[in-house]
């Protein structure tokens, strides 16, 4: 016998053995089941496929990738949210939950080929050892990091909290390197990255996840504002994609009483419908609340918004929703596996689903369908009689439209260079003003457009982009010769000058660099207080609560915003 023969024999054998651990693990498990025989025939043919498979492809197979990747498609195929996490992705999925992990507690990107620090956490490892927005990566623990992913790097960079990881790093500046060690920490992000008063009267709270912590971190902050002179709040939930369904119960639980439906669960099996109630005794169950969303906004972030919509506690103010209303609950599988699986569909307190997609009805191209207007039901709030909505997310009691950010803003964001000049501009002032003051004047925006001067950031306007579309498909039809000096004359007008864009979109730019600079200097915190200065929906948040008529005429369903429009 050859060696290849007594190969395929013995991967033929270990192949036959996982079949049968897996007839058996499908007899224990659904034994009694009525589709007992559809699961246990096709089990059979995926064990015979994988044998087939692992003994006559040509090259080498990676038996655990190919299940991986076979485990991932079929999950896919029901929903973005019933996710297989293998052991080695554990601590990921338990950072979803917790917000915490083992690392070094910074940020980073990848520039071109170069890897670089983004932002260090305050106060935590990469900060205390010395790192800064900017430097780059160039060894962890002796090894180049050429060629890796920033999800790699990731990896390399997280471990158990007390280990340390040496590093080499270069300043982006003088070129200069060094190397740190940095001792890791168990690394928490904060709930409620920053909360505040913005005037005398109107606090500001930002929550950005739902995690263990969320509901006392923002119950801490909204008692310490009280402390102050708080009569209105604005809570941010814009980008927050949700998280730990009981932790929006508590944060509901702080404005309405005792004892009311917060949401209501409803799956296939009986023992996933739960009903879900505050429990404790409220904080304020009278302070006028605006709620800020955006169509990232999801899960848990919609019961709350919701909730407090169909209570007319809150007035909801943004863009419509993400529209997630299922839940998901993890299953134990072997081998310290899990397996994360939508179990139900959760009702707010009107008793709408806010589910925007219909997962059991796909296209042809597999892409989960809307449920169409003809099928949107109609709901009323539970003490003012409002209309409201089930099937699109949360639509907002009044609308903002989105902010549109030009082509030459995108493009200097994503090629770096607002970053990179806020790197040189960190090396040349050792500090500034604080963070709900810092302002980026014109004589620096000068010395800006002089830093772009050698950098290529090449764009084009949407114009630009319609019509070059216009002259593909004037060719295509025949036509562009008869048009060619119209085209031509019209491509001249709105060809784009880099330097002309660079003072139309300056106010936006600028906003960005200020960003960026005061990130520098003030971390996340002076971040978010730095946007509040120049934040349209943060203004006009405060406008609605500076007019009391207008706020409660919405709650009471005798205000119309585009009456008033």
């Amino acid at each position: 016998m050859t060696l290849y023969q007594k190969n395929s024999q013995m991967k033929k054998v270990k192949i036959g053995l996982i079949g049968l651990l897996l007839s058996g693990s499908v007899w224990l498990s659904y034994g009694f089941a009525d589709n007992y025989f559809e699961i246990s025939k096709n089990l059979d043919i995926f064990s015979t496929l994988m044998r087939e498979l692992n003994t006559y492809y040509v090259d080498e197979t990676k038996p655990g990738e190919l299940m991986k990747t076979a485990i991932d498609g079929m999950l896919t195929s029901l929903d973005p949210y019933t996710n297989y996490i293998p052991e080695s992705k554990i601590e990921d999925y338990k950072f979803m939950t917790t917000g915490q992990y083992g690392g070094i507690g910074a940020l980073i990107h990848k520039d071109s080929n170069l890897i670089v620090i983004s932002e260090p956490y305050e106060n935590f490892p990469a900060y205390k050892a010395g790192l800064k927005a900017g430097d780059i990566l160039i060894e962890i623990d002796d090894k180049k990091v050429d060629g890796k992913s920033t999800s790699e790097i990731s990896e390399f960079l997280k471990g158990q909290p007390g280990t340390e990881v040496d590093l080499k790093v270069k300043n982006p500046i003088d070129a200069s390197t060094r190397k740190v060690t940095v001792v890791r920490e168990k690394i928490k992000i904060d709930d409620v990255p920053y909360y505040g008063m913005l005037d005398d009267e109107i606090g500001y709270i930002k929550l950005i996840s739902f995690t263990q912590t969320s509901s006392q971190s923002f119950i801490e902050a909204l008692k310490a504002l009280r402390k102050d002179s708080l009569k209105s709040l604005i809570f941010d939930l814009r980008g927050n994609g949700g998280g730990l369904l009981m932790e929006a119960v508590h944060i509901v639980n702080t404005v309405i009483p005792q004892g009311q439906i917060v949401v209501e669960t409803k799956g296939k099996l009986k023992e996933w419908d739960a009903t879900y109630r505050t429990v404790n005794e409220p904080i304020d169950t009278k302070i006028p609340v605006v709620i800020l969303v955006d169509e990232n906004s999801a899960s848990a972030s919609e019961i709350v918004a919701g909730t407090l919509q169909d209570y007319d506690r809150a007035v909801i103010m943004g863009r419509e929703t993400f529209g997630k209303g299922l839940v998901q609950q993890t299953r134990p599988l072997s081998y310290n596996a899990q397996l994360k699986v939508t179990v139900a569909k959760y009702y707010i307190p009107s008793g709408r689903c806010i589910q925007k997609l219909d997962y059991s009805h796909k296209d042809l191209s597999g892409k989960a369908k809307e449920i169409p207007d003809s099928l949107i039901g109609v709901f009323k709030t539970l003490n003012n009689k409002r209309k409201v909505y089930d099937g699109k997310g949360i639509k907002p009691d009044v609308n903002l439209e989105r902010t549109k950010v030009s082509k030459l803003a995108l493009t200097l964001m994503r090629k770096h260079l607002v970053f990179d000049y806020a790197t040189l501009y960190a090396s040349k002032n050792k500090s500034i003003e604080d963070a709900g003051k810092f302002k980026f004047n014109d004589e620096d925006y000068q010395d800006f457009i002089s830093f772009l001067a050698d950098k290529e950031y090449e764009y084009q306007t949407k114009s630009e982009q319609l019509l070059s579309k216009l002259k593909k498909t004037a060719e295509k039809e025949k036509y562009y010769e008869g048009i060619q000096s119209e085209y031509e004359a019209l491509e001249a007008k709105i060809k784009h000058d880099k330097l002309s864009d660079l003072n139309k979109f300056k106010d936006e730019i600028k906003t960005l660099i200020e960003s960026e600079i005061v990130s520098r200097f003030y971390f996340q915190k002076g971040r978010i207080k730095q946007s509040l200065t120049n934040d349209s929906e943060i203004v006009e948040a405060k406008n609605l609560l500076h007019q009391m008529k207008r706020y409660d005429g919405i709650l009471a369903g005798n205000y119309s915003e585009e009456e008033h429009n």
